[in-house]
């Protein structure tokens, strides 16, 4: 049983944010690469923000249907240790790179909107490193929607199975029971320890950080 779930915050867009992210204890922050994004940042802007990442905390790059060659400029220029792919990809376009990858799924979006057709669509990319479960909306993330995790009951779980990060509209005060009711692997948080869109709350971060580790406490006393 994974007995520390792991903590990711995407959409930095500043140095502080990063520095207060690490400090915080994250295992992963996510940089945006989908130009329609709020929290959109340059390769320019990645690439200062990746230089104050230490050791042993993951950098991942999220597209949204990219073209090939603009994920590979990231990959050239930023040197992400994981890719993020929100939209359509095929499991052949997020192979092709080389790189391992989380795959996210909008629950709730036509055709991942039961419980079995949404585990049908995550067995279409086994070789992912992590199946990622966001909210369906509009946009792409970053919403602070939820969704219903009963949808989730179906997605394979056995260790040799990508594994399970838990996203949409978490925040401290919800993410205590996600956990219990999930028990993902990890967890991605955006617009849930902001003070506004790419602008992150370093207060938020730690008080998000404290109520997943409250979380595992409980979960391991059981």
């Amino acid at each position: 049983m994974n007995s520390r779930t792991r903590i990711k915050v995407c959409g930095l867009t500043r140095a502080q944010d990063v520095d207060a992210a690490v400090a915080a204890g994250v295992d992963a922050i996510g940089l945006v690469f989908y130009p329609r994004s709020r929290r959109l940042v340059s390769i320019e802007q990645a690439r200062a923000l990746r230089q104050r990442v230490p050791a042993f905390v993951c950098v991942t790059a999220l597209f949204v249907d990219a073209a090939a060659n603009d994920v590979q400029a990231v990959l050239n220029e930023v040197g992400p240790d994981l890719l993020q792919f929100h939209g359509a990809e095929s499991a052949a376009f997020c192979n092709q790179f080389g790189v391992r990858y989380l795959k996210a799924f909008r629950v709730g979006a036509p055709g991942q909107d039961t419980a079995p057709t949404l585990a049908a669509r995550c067995l279409e990319y086994p070789q992912a490193a992590g199946w990622l479960f966001d909210s369906y909306s509009s946009g792409y993330g970053g919403s602070g929607q939820r969704f219903d995790l009963s949808l989730l009951t179906q997605v394979p779980r056995e260790p040799d199975r990508p594994a399970v990060v838990l996203s949409g509209g978490l925040t401290a005060e919800s993410v205590g029971s996600a956990v219990a009711v999930c028990r993902p692997f990890g967890v991605d948080v955006s617009s849930g320890v902001e003070s506004g869109p790419g602008l992150k709350d370093g207060a938020r971060i730690f008080a998000f950080v404290h109520a997943v580790a409250l979380a595992d406490d409980r979960r391991t006393l059981k």
